[in-house]
């Protein structure tokens, strides 16, 4: 089913033919003005160079030939050259119906295609903190995007387990509990079968050991010796680091089942280290790897940089691999199992020159094929009412739990407040409510931009925001649960509702139509430029016409049945659509509030 914006372009386009220009003139977009129109087509002033003629004339021999087209209301041409039209009411009713009887709401999609989406990206042996949040959040809302469009989607958490972290928590392992058979090369019986530490104590070991590294270089030297030793298979680091990834994985599962982010990979850099060296050895064999100052690095500047690309190292002069190695060895993991036509990585925006030495990298030596899309979605940091990156009261990162837990209860306060109901399902409640505000806070910004995190703003049931859209939609709800108790039909049997939208009957009630008709639209916008916030100031703009619409009508009151089905065909469409589009982004609505 085409978008409501290419059925319109395509009748224009029929006007500009028969008018006798060509009909690729005729694209139309939703109007800038619309206390003007609702549409508008801009394509008289781009035709006016190839006919020699005044803008305004072209729109107006255009408007002439489409002046009884029925479906529009009105079309007319304004100075410069601007065609402005109106939908006809009955068009825009038959629109919806078509989409309310379509799968997926009319939305045509393109040939499946096999995605990988990486985001996520902790490391074990340290709790989620606030840092965690923007991957989780844009990276899930993306693959669930991604899948709405019939692709096979994977998502993978990509665990940072195989670097300097597990040397320094080793490291400072064997200085507190140097009896610990784990360090003696000469022993070859077994070890414990449960960690010989708790979560807690690892928790604590690792920035105790970061900090120290960072001012006792001898300290820094052990830590580095111990990573290789771990990657180079010593038996009892090996076994170390089996216990840290079994207390550790765990709990980020925890930590993200809380988010309701899943991922259907868990793997690792320590997944790809036995394809590193042969990949190596590939890369210089074909001529592509070559020794600089001690490193091994791969050109890969282009001729049109505007700037500095420097080379790819793959290995330090020590011999030691670095992120640039696992994330090229990942991409040949990944190609190996699963080959994707298409990879999108939701990281750090500051790591986008990382991530085109490694793109490049990856593409040149034929890691990845040729057509393969490998996409850097780079976002931007969550910051505290100060402007500064998002810190607990005493100035220290946040963990993600912390997080949650806050705005939980924030959440459970304000319903509570606002009106009597059993603590237990306020609770449940408050936990839907809060997820949406942290989530809709976060997504309804553009990933790549900076962000305030403020939680008196995004609690709140007013304005832009996930409780507010809630909010909306458990209006919706009580409105629907109404009228089948008064028609004596089962609750959620929505089949047996009426389906049929009519003709709007008012201003409101067309600009929420108009809304709802442009789903497509915003799905492909949020699709093709990997951008949830598209989704988000749809579904805010649903959630205003709808309130306006509410507060304009007595839709259960109404006398006219026939006009009040039609009402609550309108509202049925509009809680799928909205239900839909939150589902994309990452949470529920309950049914009350």
């Amino acid at each position: 089913m085409k978008t409501i914006i290419d059925q319109i372009s395509d009748i224009v386009s029929q006007g500009f033919a028969m008018a006798g220009y060509d009909a690729s003139y005729g694209k139309a977009g939703i109007s800038n003005r619309p206390d003007l129109c609702e549409f508008q087509c801009n394509g008289a002033m781009a035709a006016a160079k190839e006919y020699h003629k005044a803008p305004i004339e072209i729109a107006s021999d255009v408007c002439a030939q489409l002046a009884d087209n029925p479906a529009f209301s009105d079309i007319s041409a304004a100075a410069p050259g601007f065609l402005n039209i109106s939908l006809a009411d009955e068009y825009l009713a038959d629109y919806l119906n078509k989409m309310e009887d379509a799968d997926r709401f009319g939305l045509d999609t393109p040939p499946s295609k096999r995605i990988i989406v990486d985001y996520g990206g902790p490391n074990v042996a340290k709790p989620l903190h606030v840092g965690h949040l923007r991957a989780a959040i844009i990276g899930e809302s993306v693959k669930r995007i991604c899948r709405y469009f019939g692709n096979e989607v994977i998502g993978d958490v990509h665990l940072g387990d195989w670097g300097l972290q597990m040397g320094l928590i080793i490291t400072e392992l064997r200085e507190r509990k140097p009896y610990l058979e784990y360090y003696n090369d000469d022993y070859t019986g077994p070890y414990y079968s449960q960690p010989p530490f708790t979560l807690a104590e690892l928790e604590e070991i690792y920035p105790c050991a970061s900090a120290r590294a960072k001012a006792d270089e001898q300290y820094k030297e052990a830590a580095l010796e111990a990573t290789r030793q771990l990657q180079e298979g010593k038996r009892g680091y090996r076994a170390l680091w089996r216990h840290i990834m079994e207390i550790s994985v765990p709990d980020l599962k925890r930590n993200y089942r809380d988010l309701d982010v899943e991922f259907d990979w868990w793997k690792g850099e320590s997944d790809v280290d036995d394809l590193i060296a042969d990949m190596v050895n590939d890369m210089k064999k074909d001529g592509f790897a070559y020794e600089s100052d001690g490193a091994l690095v791969v050109d890969v500047a282009e001729d049109t940089d505007t700037r500095e690309v420097p080379p790819c190292m793959i290995l330090k002069s020590d011999g030691a691999s670095l992120y640039t190695t696992t994330d090229l060895a990942t991409l040949l993991y990944r190609r190996n199992m699963f080959d994707p036509d298409q990879v999108i990585y939701v990281v750090d925006k500051r790591q986008e020159m990382h991530f085109i030495q490694v793109f490049r990298c990856a593409k040149k030596c034929g890691i990845v094929s040729e057509d393969t899309e490998l996409d850097f979605l780079g976002f931007g940091t969550m910051n505290g009412k100060d402007g500064k990156p998002f810190k607990t009261r005493e100035g220290g990162v946040m963990r993600l739990e912390t997080l949650i837990s806050d705005i939980r209860e924030t959440m459970f306060h304000k319903i509570t407040d606002n009106h009597e109901t059993d603590p237990d399902e306020a609770r449940e409640t408050s936990g839907i409510v809060a997820l949406s505000a942290i989530k809709y806070g976060d997504l309804s910004n553009q990933a790549t931009k900076d962000y305030v995190f403020d939680t008196d703003k995004f609690t709140s049931f007013e304005g832009n925001t996930g409780p507010y859209i809630l909010y909306t939609i458990v209006r919706i709800k009580s409105i629907l649960n109404k009228y089948t108790e008064s028609a004596g039909i089962a609750a959620g049997a929505d089949e047996k509702l009426p389906h049929r939208i009519g003709v709007p009957s008012g201003g409101s009630e067309k600009a929420l139509m108009l809304d709802l008709a442009g789903f497509s639209n915003v799905l492909w916008s949020a699709y093709e430029e990997i951008a949830p916030h598209r989704i988000c100031a749809y579904i805010y703009e649903i959630c205003n016409d709808f309130n306006r619409f509410y507060h304009e009508t007595r839709i259960l009151t109404e006398e006219d049945a026939a006009r009040k089905d039609g009402w609550i065909a309108l509202l049925l469409l509009t809680r799928r659509i909205l239900e839909t589009c939150i589902d994309l982004l990452g949470f529920s609505a309950p049914e009350r509030m």
